[in-house]
């Protein structure tokens, strides 16, 4: 990400124009490159710093590919549907905010008390940059951070184990010879 804001800094700018542009078929694409692209270098480290501590907690849950595609795509789409027209986004806090709403409630579709635990003292440390799902800063996609912490819950939801460790549906196994 230090290369390619790099490189947007080298070309003026001209990379951030791939980000997210809302309901126009060219700006669909930026569903796809708009993590990889910052506004600038503060901007970057806003993201990274949270986004180290909190992607490290989401890889120990085995499950960080199939969470991050699930917040990428429901925070992407949910910024190309609701963003003002003409506006474009850049940036991977929508990643940031999925995965730490991942982290606060999976624990909560496991029934898992550690894992609650666990999503409190990150609710505690992380939480306050919820108030980012909120409009009200200019410039900065509210949008995305909300659609971001809609996609971080759906990913818990999804990868929801049972204490047994298998999927959990919510649904009784239907038996051989009847219900169960």
């Amino acid at each position: 990400m230090f290369a390619v804001e790099l490189l947007d800094v080298v070309m003026d700018g001209r990379l951030d124009t791939h980000g997210i542009v809302p309901r126009t078929w060219s700006g669909l694409p930026g569903v796809v490159w708009a993590p990889f692209l910052h506004a600038d270098f503060a901007h970057l480290i806003s993201n990274l710093i949270p986004g180290l501590v909190l992607g490290f907690f989401v890889l120990l849950s085995g499950r960080a590919l199939l969470v991050t595609a699930v917040v990428w795509v429901v925070s992407g789409l949910g910024v190309w549907l609701t963003s003002p027209s003409m506006s474009i986004t850049v940036g991977a806090s929508g990643i940031v905010f999925g995965w730490l709403t991942f982290l606060i409630v999976r624990g909560l579709f496991n029934r898992d008390v550690w894992q609650v635990v666990g999503g409190l003292v990150i609710l505690v440390v992380y939480g306050g940059i919820l108030w980012g799902a909120l409009p009200g800063t200019s410039g900065v996609s509210w949008q995305g951070h909300l659609f971001g912490a809609v996609g971080g819950v759906l990913a818990a939801w999804m990868t929801a184990t049972s204490a047994s460790g298998k999927p959990s549906t919510g649904r009784k196994a239907i038996q051989p010879g009847g219900l169960s």
